[in-house]
């Protein structure tokens, strides 16, 4: 026998049966209770997950409205500094605008005038104007130069003995003594003193010191005169001049170097070809070499001042005469008239 079967009897089985029912209709009632106890939890707990759902949505759109804030922050820094630019800029602009208008206005003044300039330089009125105001200028430079022409006046001497200007000038071709001679009929001074190339290229223990003298004063003479020439008529010389009377120099910015010259002259010359040289107008301690260099780049200068005038060089060999032919063609009447 089951010890787990219970044996009720009979006198007890109404009781059991009625204890039963009851424990069977609180049964009953229990399960729908929890029936409705489960639909109410599920019914909570679909509650409690979308609270955490529209929670979690609200937490996302929280976050994100602090992005929006931020960047509406920086955006508005950025606003304030694009304003505060923008308001510098605004500032130069109205600055540069007033600085424009004022010079229109003077754009439009000076057109105006030039407007009025050219209608008058137009016109025969304005040319004619033109060519007074050069004549005037041709005949002031005149003037000064007829000026140096009496204080450093260059004449001849007829009858005295005959020298030759730069009789042995180096590395220039020329006749010999005797011929050039036989084509001067006299000598050329320059306020009385005699220019004679024999001490810058013979020079001696014998050589006549008064004679090297009177030279280099002549030379000085010549240096003065066409340095003043030069800035009448508004000529730069191609060989800058430095006065310093009897002791002047001359400046070479592009000298020429003999490959085949020796000594110490020729290579500190070697040192410096790339650099403005100075050669002297004198013998007083000097190289006669360097010396008569200078007096030859001394009439270059001299023939650039011809050829500004429209007259050609009478040769290397005359200083003095092409100085004289440069006087008489300025002090002539066609300088004037010529453009």
């Amino acid at each position: 026998m089951d010890p787990q079967l219970k044996v009720i009897q009979w006198q007890d089985f109404e009781q059991e049966l009625a204890r039963l029912s009851s424990l069977s209709s609180a049964l009953q009632q229990a399960q729908s209770k929890k029936l409705a106890l489960q639909r109410h939890l599920q019914t909570l707990i679909q509650v409690q997950s979308e609270s955490l759902s529209r929670r979690n949505q609200l937490d996302e759109i929280s976050e994100r409205l602090e992005d929006r804030k931020l960047v509406m922050g920086n955006m508005l820094m950025q606003a304030k500094v694009v304003e505060e630019h923008a308001k510098t800029k605004e500032d130069h602009l109205a600055t540069e605008i007033k600085s424009l208008l004022v010079s229109g206005t003077s754009l439009s003044v000076a057109r105006k005038r030039l407007q009025e300039s050219g209608r008058l330089l137009g016109g025969e009125q304005g040319l004619a104007q033109l060519n007074g105001l050069r004549k005037m200028l041709r005949v002031r430079q005149q003037h000064m130069v007829s000026q140096v022409a009496y204080l450093y006046p260059v004449k001849t001497m007829v009858g005295a003995t005959q020298e030759l200007e730069l009789d042995s000038f180096p590395g220039t071709p020329g006749g010999t003594l005797d011929e050039n001679k036989s084509k001067n009929q006299g000598i050329l001074t320059i306020s009385g003193a005699q220019l004679n190339m024999l001490p810058f290229t013979q020079l001696t223990f014998f050589t006549d010191k008064k004679q090297v003298q009177r030279s280099t004063t002549a030379l000085g003479y010549v240096a003065h005169v066409i340095s003043l020439i030069a800035t009448y008529l508004h000529v730069p010389l191609r060989y800058p001049l430095r006065m310093g009377g009897s002791h002047s120099y001359i400046k070479d910015y592009a000298p020429s170097i003999d490959p085949t010259s020796s000594g110490p002259s020729s290579s500190a010359l070697a040192s410096a070809n790339t650099k403005c040289l100075e050669f002297p107008l004198f013998l007083d301690g000097q190289d006669a070499t360097r010396a008569a260099y200078a007096i030859f780049l001394l009439n270059k200068d001299i023939e650039q001042l011809l050829n500004y005038v429209g007259i050609k060089s009478l040769g290397p060999r005359h200083v003095l005469a092409n100085l004289k032919e440069l006087f008489k063609t300025i002090l002539s009447p066609n300088f004037i008239e010529s453009e």
